[in-house]
């Protein structure tokens, strides 16, 4: 059994077995979308998020258990190493308490204390410690020699000793931790000489702020840090009294002699130079920490539903990238995205449309393609452009929808797009990504590095490192959960599917230009360098629609062939007419095909896919129109009731785009007649929302909203 697993067992409050096979499939190279899928039997049925969970927790307890083998090779090389210290090592798994364990044998720069111990001052130290002298003076002056110039110099490097002494000792740093936890709180001040300038004007609401550590939001943390990074704020965090000092010093002071109050002086300034500090800057790193959880959270769930946006499917498309003075940039795509035409018009958005020379132009282009639909980005002239197409007679007829254009410039301007499209300029290719978004949101956004996509809150002030790989693991579950066409995927979206990577995504587009449309996932053992483990990962992921073997173009792994082709036998028909006749999966026995290694949860799973072969899980696109009344933010008057398209959702909102070129927001307080305390409880990417307009700030261009009793 792992060693960690009874330990995560009980973090998570999962069932050991479960835990412990998980970390056997993790350690073999399995990857959580196929862990989750197909060994349901061996974890007991865990998550994609349980899984998570146990692999990240599982990731931290192997850095402890590094830092450990660094504490004790330390210490060790340093001759203190006790079998009892050891074993205190060993047993703990608490961060925090191991770095105190650690403090007194850590090696640290020069400190005052270092110096007084070099110029012999330590046992002056320890005899002022026991605190048994009336006169510590009288033993000061045996100290004066050497670089020992006076009695307040031997006494001052004795108290620098003690002050170190109890900086590091565990009892002190635990109280302080602990009233940390209670009632730290956090303070901004806004530096004087930034007062009055421009780029202090952002954080107003943080010049003079404070509330306590454990009721601050993550964005409220996160801006005040940003301030502070800027030189705009000066942020701290402090216990709300100074019991604390007092309480320490009730630990290492005895009586009232004059080497008690020696004691007592290094006590207070071991608080305010060493031990305040070193905890302020833990409870700042730890709050942190937490911010940027909470933060990674957010985007990665608004990735996910971005990613998971409904599809129009495979339809022939135009793709309009809006503008005023350089015009709107036109591509015509086939039903697989690929680009057939391009062109640039200018319409005059102030003159009758369907006489126009663009709006002739738009409708010819329609017709020669056979454009089933319209994709508009949503930035600049967005709504102009918007009702100039729906201008058009012949186009009336055509579904038009407004599309998001956030990193549809970085796209454009990106290798990928390059390789893609070498002979066009950006704008075609930004006109291509919004078309090709509205095919399929999920394909086309992969591309894209998803901190440009702008769902995000202080995506730039997180642990980078932490955000990339939340945000991967994200794509990588929203790939898997739709599935990829393997005969269509591009070289990106293949990327994420289980097991492969780059190297194999490029060896079989390679494989695919080569010989062809793959005819069977059987086919992919062809393909040079993925062997059966990588086959064994990827398949069940991967679809051919084409595919003789219906099981193909499912999620049924093809482990599991053989059980569905029992099934077709035992009810007299082949696969096709199994999937195909309900009656006849109704009269299938699950129990019958249990076997050591398949149970009820697979055979649940397959039977669904086969009441749905190929169904993509998304929701089906809804087209959308702004209120035909409203252009411009000096439009709007508190009381409006519009229409509007969620834009982005953070932990105090969300903010919606109702069709005035800037984003409202409906604070978290505004979303319901009832508390809420996540606003995804709510509201999800994309949705079409019916909202209030409650304020009208024109001079900072902000507009407030509630969805209250709407």
């Amino acid at each position: 059994m792992n060693k960690f697993a009874k330990r995560i067992s009980e973090a998570l409050n999962l069932a050991e077995r479960g835990v412990d096979n998980t970390l056997q499939l993790l350690d073999e190279g399995c990857t959580i979308p196929f862990i989750s899928r197909y060994r349901k039997e061996r974890t007991g049925g865990l998550d994609e998020v349980q899984i998570t969970s146990i692999s990240e927790l599982n990731d931290k307890l192997k850095e402890i258990e590094k830092r450990k083998e660094t504490i004790i090779k330390t210490i060790t090389e340093q001759g203190k190493l006790t079998p009892e210290l050891a074993k205190r090592i060993d047993t703990c798994y608490d961060t925090a308490e191991l770095e105190d364990i650690y403090l007194p044998y850590k090696p640290k720069r020069r400190t005052r204390a270092q110096a007084a111990r070099e110029r012999g001052l330590e046992p002056l130290a320890t005899i002022i410690m026991l605190q048994n002298e009336h006169n510590p003076v009288e033993i000061a002056k045996r100290y004066v020699k050497g670089d020992v110039e006076s009695v307040a110099e031997a006494i001052n490097g004795a108290q620098d000793i003690i002050a170190e002494n109890v900086s590091e000792d565990e009892r002190p740093r635990k109280l302080l931790r602990s009233a940390f936890k209670r009632e730290a709180v956090i303070t901004s001040k806004v530096v004087k000489s930034k007062a009055d300038t421009d780029e202090a004007a952002k954080y107003s609401d943080y010049f003079d702020f404070s509330e306590p550590l454990r009721r601050c939001s993550s964005h409220r943390l996160l801006a005040m840090r940003r301030g502070e990074a800027e030189g705009v704020l000066r942020v701290s965090i402090t216990p709300a009294t100074d019991e604390c000092e007092k309480r320490i010093e009730r630990l290492f002071v005895k009586g009232y002699k004059a080497s008690s109050k020696l004691v007592g002086e290094a006590v207070a300034d071991a608080y305010k130079r060493l031990l305040k500090p070193s905890i302020e800057t833990e409870f700042a790193t730890i709050s942190k920490e937490k911010a940027d959880e909470e933060a990674i959270r957010v985007f990665s769930e608004n990735l996910r539903q971005l990613l998971l946006a409904p599809p129009l499917g495979q339809k022939r498309v135009m793709g309009i990238d809006p503008g005023f003075r350089t015009g709107c940039k036109v591509v015509c795509l086939d039903a697989q995205g690929n680009l057939l035409y391009n062109t640039a018009i200018f319409p005059d958005f102030c003159k009758h449309t369907s006489s126009s020379k663009a709006g002739i132009q738009v409708v010819e282009i329609a017709k020669k393609y056979g454009i089933e639909a319209i994709a508009i980005g949503n930035g600049t002239a967005s709504r102009e452009t918007q009702a100039f197409i729906n201008g058009l007679p012949f186009i009336q007829e055509i579904k038009t929808f407004v599309v998001s254009e956030d990193g549809a410039s970085v796209y454009s301007a990106s290798k990928t797009a390059r390789e893609e499209f070498p002979d066009k300029d950006v704008t075609v290719r930004g006109a291509v990504s919004i078309g090709r978004r509205l095919i399929d949101p999920l394909a086309e956004l992969v591309k894209i590095d998803p901190k440009s996509i702008g769902v995000g809150q202080y995506q730039h002030d997180v642990d980078q490192s932490k955000l990339k790989k939340s945000l991967d693991l994200t794509v990588e579950s929203c790939v898997n959960n739709v599935g990829v066409n393997l005969n269509t995927a591009s070289k990106h979206l293949l990327t994420y599917v289980s097991g492969l990577g780059p190297t194999l995504a490029q060896n079989i587009i390679d494989y695919r230009t080569a010989n062809g449309a793959f005819t069977s996932r059987r086919q992919l053992l062809k393909v040079p360098r993925l062997g059966p483990s990588a086959f064994e990962q990827c398949a069940g992921f991967l679809r051919i629609p084409e595919s003789d073997n219906p099981l193909d173009n499912t999620a049924v792994h093809p482990e599991s062939y053989d059980i569905v082709e029992q099934m077709a036998r035992d009810q007299g028909c082949s696969v096709k007419e199994l999937i195909k006749d309900k009656e006849k999966r109704k009269n299938i026995d699950l129990k019958r095909y249990i076997t050591t290694n398949v149970g009820i949860p697979t055979l649940t799973d397959i039977m669904k896919e086969l009441e749905k072969p190929g169904r993509d899980p998304r929701e089906q696109i809804e087209e959308f129109k702004f209120d035909e009344n409203v252009h411009t933010i000096e439009d709007l008057y508190e009381g409006m009731i519009l229409p509007g398209i969620i834009t982005n959702i953070t932990n105090f909102g969300a903010f919606v785009d109702i069709g005035v070129h800037q984003d409202g927001l409906v604070h978290i307080s505004q979303m319901a007649d009832r508390y809420v305390s996540d606003p995804t409880q709510i509201v999800r990417l994309h949705q079409h929302v019916t909202v209030r307009v409650t304020e009208v700030d024109r001079k900072r261009n902000r507009i407030s909203l509630s969805m209250k009793g709407l």
